[in-house]
């Protein structure tokens, strides 16, 4: 069904809903939407919409799906596969007012927030209580909650604690048509009928618009160990990771980043607090976090026994809570200086932990046949390797034509070691293309269906996940 401009008639219904102030076509406006961290893409919407209420969603939507006007929700634009840009125009629906925290019940460790709370905001004030949302993004500082459900996310601490879709229990929101529900119930244990809740997460706005969330909270931890370790061979350093786990220890953390990575990171962030010698490839960036720092110092012994096998350099442990947050901003920060030095494609592949040295040699074979430089870093310890593809010198034909046949054919090399196309970035508009890799057509059609049960007119985040819808 084709899909209808937005007329003067409609600016005036959304004005009679909200403010005159937050019904919004100036071209900053516009401009600020038609975008987010993926590549370079830019596609205008033709309205922003900022709602405060469910209500006013409510009736925003109900006459977008009488009208046919699409509707792309948005966050804080942080994506990383195009999943918020309004590809066919249409509303934006800016969700940034829905900025409240609504209610913390510490007896039941939970909270109920709106999507529009940036995560370290909402993770800041639980730890003041006492209470632990462990999910943490690398652009948690800028983030909403609300984009995390949308994508499931994950982040460094998803290899102990898990990723989004392991505490959120309970949704508000507002389907194609304007109808409100909630997806569940506020329990740990729910064996009610499907499960609505995770069906919603990680569907990038497709089937409806997140408007409350529900997250179970464990207790803070109190203390935390952050080692860094340098390895002369980047595949050595992928095979260490398993070593770890296989010797009975669980890290909080255990994040790759191979030298390039590092080093751009360090000059982006103008910092020279890491000794970088020219042999080392790769290091590894491990935490482990407890209650009793005994046993904390205890582990980083063990740990770092278990990686002397290898051929490694000086293991830095951080002693100090500013030299942990110097670490932490250089991992946080590669994905921004890999964006500053070229043109890059980002790639969020997962392979079961133990096939990780496989995928990085992989990966290097493959930029060799196609002429791509690739930097890779990553959540080593869940088998997420995040595969920043650089332009650099490639001629604008081959990065149009023969880069997708080299991210087809690494797509195929991952799905047959048993991994998937993304860990925590979605597919979006950018990897839709290769879906047909992970999925049959039996698989793509339960997905078509369930889309159309939920917008049977398509007007919700058209162009998204799948082809053709």
């Amino acid at each position: 069904m084709p899909f209808h401009k937005i007329t003067p008639p409609d600016i005036t219904f959304f004005k009679s809903i909200l403010e005159e102030k937050y019904v919004l076509a100036d071209e900053e406006n516009l401009n600020r939407c038609a975008s987010d961290q993926t590549e370079d893409l830019h596609y205008l919407p033709e309205a922003v919409l900022q709602p405060r209420t469910t209500e006013e969603v409510s009736k925003i939507l109900r006459h977008c799906n009488d009208n046919n006007i699409p509707v792309t929700a948005r966050g804080a634009g942080t994506g990383l596969s195009g999943g918020a840009l309004p590809v066919f125009g249409g509303v934006c629906l800016d969700m940034k007012r829905f900025n409240k925290i609504l209610n913390v019940d510490k007896r039941n460790f939970q909270v109920t927030t709106e999507p529009g709370v940036i995560t370290q905001e909402l993770q800041e004030h639980l730890k003041a209580e006492g209470l632990f949302y462990p999910p943490d993004p690398a652009s948690k500082g800028s983030c909403f909650i609300g984009g995390n459900v949308s994508e499931n996310s994950g982040g460094p601490r998803a290899v102990k604690y898990g990723v989004v879709k392991d505490y959120v229990l309970n949704l508000e929101i507002v389907l194609a048509n304007g109808e409100v529900i909630w997806t569940g119930a506020n329990v740990l244990k729910n064996a009610t009928g499907y499960n609505l809740t995770q069906l919603v997460v990680g569907s990038e706005g497709t089937l409806g618009i997140i408007t409350k969330i529900v997250l179970r909270l464990i207790p803070a931890v109190k203390h935390d160990m952050l080692l860094l370790v340098p390895f002369r061979s980047a595949v050595e350093a992928c095979a260490a990771v398993n070593a770890i786990f296989l010797a009975g220890y669980t890290p909080s953390a255990l994040e790759f980043m191979e030298r390039d990575a590092l080093e751009w990171s360090m000059r982006y962030v103008q910092s020279t607090g890491i000794d970088l010698p020219a042999d080392i490839a790769a290091h590894l960036l491990i935490e482990v976090d407890g209650n009793h720092m005994e046993e904390l110092y205890r582990d980083a012994e063990a740990i770092s026994q278990i990686v002397q096998q290898y051929d490694i350099g000086e293991i830095l442990f951080a002693d100090s809570h500013e030299q942990k947050q110097m670490l932490w901003t250089l991992r946080r920060k590669v994905g921004e200086a890999v964006k500053s030095n070229s043109t890059y494609k980002e790639e969020d592949t997962v392979v079961p932990r133990a096939e990780l040295p496989e995928l990085l040699k992989i990966i290097k074979d493959l930029g060799t046949e196609y002429g791509f430089r690739s930097v890779c870093y990553g959540h080593a310890g869940d088998g997420n390797l995040h595969v920043n593809i650089v332009k650099g010198d490639m001629s604008d034909e081959d990065w149009k034509t023969k880069l997708p046949l080299g991210i087809r054919k690494l797509f195929k090399e991952v799905v047959r070691m048993g991994g998937t196309l993304s860990g925590e970035h979605g597919i979006g508009l950018v990897q839709k293309e290769y879906m047909d890799i992970a999925f049959n057509e039996v698989q793509m059609g339960l997905m078509r269906q369930i889309k159309q049960v939920f917008d049977p007119k398509g007007i919700l985040n058209p162009g998204k996940i799948l082809m053709n819808a």
